[in-house]
């Protein structure tokens, strides 16, 4: 502070005024700013003075993103509510207005950058609306959980009227029957396994693997909506527990881009259309940022292996020496990429499946029909062969199942995929000299007479897209549906355990078996039991019911274990020799598959969901007739 000088007044020290006058000085003046910043601060009703000294606040980066998704249309045409996604009841609880669903959590906060083992902080019970921080671009959003469920045609879990009316029927005892392998199944591996990817049975210990890339519990993930659905309350809560409390996604290794996608995402997806539990949101959408360097190609199709840590990707070292990506794996991204997007606001989600689908739909196909292998480089096939099993089989299903999740909206999806099945039945379809018709594969022109496991999903496929063929093809379809599962019957009917090969032929005499022993295995596929399911609620023919109990009770002889289920080496022989391996899938599909099959058609009805190829149930979009067309 500076003093003028007085004339005459002759200072006393440097600053002009004496030790004892300088010390009431300075206190009269610190006592003033106290008195001045506590009148600004301090005082109610202030901000409009601080407004006046302070800058003022910028808009939270989340709240911004969440204002942009307001101001233009999300992918289901929805708008974004006020508050967080109320809790969903517990399972067998369809109100999602429950006491009981009242007391749970009601939102999760993301950290941008985690900072422990740990990469969501705990609930958060504001009741502003729960957002994603978003992560290298991507958008935060909110989901109205209870209109969500307000849209559905029937109750998650049905009516279930047969129970009040024939509580000791058959029916519900095979039902029964069926949940309690899944209890058994469960408990065998919380007890040996749990956090581990898979149960090792015989050796009753887990396994990991090195397809996830470091994740770990893919049994927990993949069992969720099977015990939901099952109505197995404490299972449940125990894998729920396991999933907020221990699987962490800040891993380093290679994954399969598939696998990881249809497991994994597919499972936290159901989880949470399910339940409403914002921890699997959060965690579905983190992993599905993780797996987007797999798109980072100069065509945009996804190469199969993603680096968690370095975000580079390659390609399968044996698909066409590391120059190919497949088809049944790019192509089967196009569902839960959607709800991703539905879930989290973020655009580019939808973006990179619908370049797949422009891709190709645009490439030059061989006689309509699609080969299994394709550059992401040049984004040209590769080599001309062609199945509906492995390599192929699950594009084909999101074809149909895109035209269905998109409330029947998504031409495009509707076209490839008929498309797709006339050249297919012109082509691969054939007839044996005993009467079972099945898909050949096709490489160039020549027919392999022979039929995998994987491709016997097609016999649902084709039955689920009947209704909405040309009216001319309809019964014509059906019946090739019911034919080609009839066929997949008779692969376990001509088993000694009743179980189906991995692959059979048609030739030299001997139809609908394995030729060799490397490919007599089983491995409690679900592909022959999800045809049944379909074929069930399509005809309600008994027959699917009986061959259906067929596999429940060969199951329970030759896979069940005192520790868990394990596939077998050899289904011609009945002194089984297991593998030592309860796959994810048994609990995930096989298991699920076949509780539908016992079950009211309005179970997970087909006019609200749509299974994704791990059988992971995901709505049917009937919130706004232009929220999925076209992709």
């Amino acid at each position: 502070m500076l003093v003028r000088k007085v004339p005459g007044f002759v200072p006393a020290s440097p600053w002009g005024l004496r030790l004892p006058q300088k010390f009431v000085f300075l206190l009269f003046l610190s006592g003033l700013v106290t008195l001045c910043f506590g009148a600004l601060f301090l005082l109610p009703n202030s901000s409009r003075l601080k407004r006046l000294f302070l800058a003022p606040r910028t808009q939270q980066p989340g709240l911004e993103a969440v204002a942009q998704v307001a101001s233009h249309p999300r992918a289901h045409g929805q708008e974004s509510p006020p508050n967080p996604a109320p809790a969903a009841p517990a399972p067998g609880e369809d109100d999602p207005g429950s006491q009981a669903s009242s007391r749970r959590r009601k939102g999760w906060l993301r950290r941008t950058h985690p900072t422990g083992p740990r990469e969501e902080a705990t609930a958060a019970r504001g009741s502003g609306a729960t957002a994603l921080r978003p992560q290298e671009g991507s958008v935060p959003s909110s989901f109205d959980f209870k209109a969500f469920r307000s849209r559905l045609r029937h109750p998650v879990l049905g009516t279930r009227a047969d129970r009040s009316k024939e509580p000791q029927s058959l029916v519900h005892t095979q039902r029964e029957k069926i949940k309690e392998m899944m209890r058994f199944a469960w408990q065998s591996y919380k007890r040996y396994a749990m956090g581990k990817n898979e149960l090792r049975p015989l050796t009753r210990d887990g396994y990991e693997g090195s397809m996830f890339g470091g994740l770990s519990g893919a049994t927990v993930i993949d069992s969720l909506d099977t015990l939901y659905l099952m109505e197995l309350k404490e299972e449940f809560q125990e894998a729920k527990a396991w999933v907020e409390e221990s699987f962490h996604l800040n891993v380093s290794g290679e994954a399969s881009l598939f696998e990881v996608n249809i497991r994994y995402i597919g499972g936290l997806l159901s989880a949470f259309y399910l339940t409403g539990e914002e921890v699997f949101r959060i965690k579905a959408i983190k992993l599905g940022e993780k797996l987007l360097p797999a798109f980072d190609t100069p065509t945009g199709i996804p190469k199969g292996v993603v680096n968690f840590k370095s975000g580079s990707n390659r390609s399968w070292g044996w698909a066409m020496a590391g120059s190919s990506s497949i088809l049944a794996e790019f192509g089967s991204l196009h569902l839960e990429f959607l709800h991703l997007t539905q879930l989290s606001g973020n655009q580019v989600f939808a973006e990179k499946v619908r370049n797949i689908r422009k891709v190709l739909r645009e490439i030059d196909k061989p006689f309509g029909l699609y080969p299994n292998f394709l550059s992401p480089v040049s984004g040209n096939w590769m080599q001309h062969h062609v199945s509906v099993g492995g390599l192929g089989d699950s594009f084909y299903e999101y074809l149909i199942k895109s035209w269905l999740m998109s409330a029947k909206t998504d031409m495009e999806a509707k076209e490839m995929y008929y498309e797709a099945l006339e050249a297919i039945e012109t082509h691969l379809v054939n007839v044996s000299p005993g009467g079972l018709t099945y898909i050949a594969e096709w490489r160039g022109g020549i027919l392999d007479h022979k039929m995998g496991h994987l491709a016997c999903f097609s016999g649902g496929m084709i039955a689920l897209g009947a209704e909405d063929a040309k009216e001319e093809k309809r019964a014509h379809y059906r019946e090739l549906a019911a034919q080609i599962t009839k066929t997949c019957h008779e692969s376990y009917a001509r088993s000694d355990t009743k179980l189906g090969p991995e692959a059979f032929w048609f030739n030299s005499g001997r139809e609908a078996v394995a030729t060799q022993t490397s490919e007599s295995y089983y491995i409690l596929r679900p592909e022959v039991v999800e045809s049944y399911m379909y074929l069930w609620r399509q005809t309600h023919s008994p027959i699917y019911r009986e061959w259906g109990w067929e596999v429940v009770m060969a199951l329970e002889k030759y896979c069940r274990t005192e520790a868990g289920f394990s596939g077998i080496q050899d289904v011609y022989s009945k002194v089984p020799n297991h593998d030592n391996k309860q796959q994810t899938f048994f609990l995930a599909e096989t298991l699920k598959y076949l509780y539908l099959l016992f079950s009211e058609d309005d179970m997970l009805s087909l006019e609200d969901w749509v299974f994704n190829t791990e059988a992971h149930p995901l709505p049917v979009n009937h919130s706004d007739s232009s929220g999925w067309g076209g992709g």
